[in-house]
């Protein structure tokens, strides 16, 4: 009995249906506290739209170090093509969908609690849309390392890895501290 392997298209149909029941079943819990409970929705929102920043940051540090190891391997190589089926089920399966929860529930939280007022709140969403634009060049990058053109040495991904790292940061301080109104 021989094994399946987790690069091929059988696997990878299986796991964007996974992906898809996930996803589904998270909006569809969004979607039953909004209605169940609209007057405590707050926490759940809260809570689902933590839950999403994690998922999203987490993909947003794997995916560099992923370009680390994949620009040392050879071009055609097994290693370069498991790569390719790596990046891109992650951006496709975890990154995405998290970072539209992300934006849809944080949203919502800024409207519906703060009336998307304060200094704190406007320079975190700025830094939002940074880490969206970080994101997007991601998404681009692993595109190009699927048709074999990455012009980035392994110095230049490891620099852009500190690049959620800091925005993080400094969007979690704002959260949290607050400092200006």
């Amino acid at each position: 009995m021989s094994e399946e392997r987790q690069t091929s298209t059988t696997a990878g149909r299986r796991t964007y249906l996974r992906a898809g029941v996930a996803l589904a079943v998270f909006v569809g819990f969004i979607a039953l506290v909004l209605h169940v409970d609209p007057a405590d929705a707050y926490l759940w929102i809260k809570a689902l739209h933590i839950i999403a920043v994690i998922s999203w940051m987490a993909g947003l540090l794997y995916l560099p170090r992923l370009f680390i190891y994949h620009t040392d391997a050879p071009v055609g190589s097994v290693q370069s093509e498991t790569f390719k089926v790596m990046e891109q089920r992650l951006i496709r399966l975890i990154m995405n969908p998290a970072m539209m929860i992300t934006w849809v529930l944080g949203l919502y939280l800024a409207w519906s609690v703060y009336g998307f007022s304060g200094g704190w709140l406007h320079a975190k969403i700025a830094l939002v849309i940074a880490l969206t634009v970080t994101h997007v060049y991601f998404s681009r990058s692993a595109k190009a390392f699927g048709r074999d053109e990455n012009r980035h040495p392994a110095r230049h991904w490891r620099l852009m890895n500190e690049v959620p790292t800091i925005l993080m940061i400094v969007i979690v301080i704002l959260v949290v501290v607050k400092p200006f109104g």
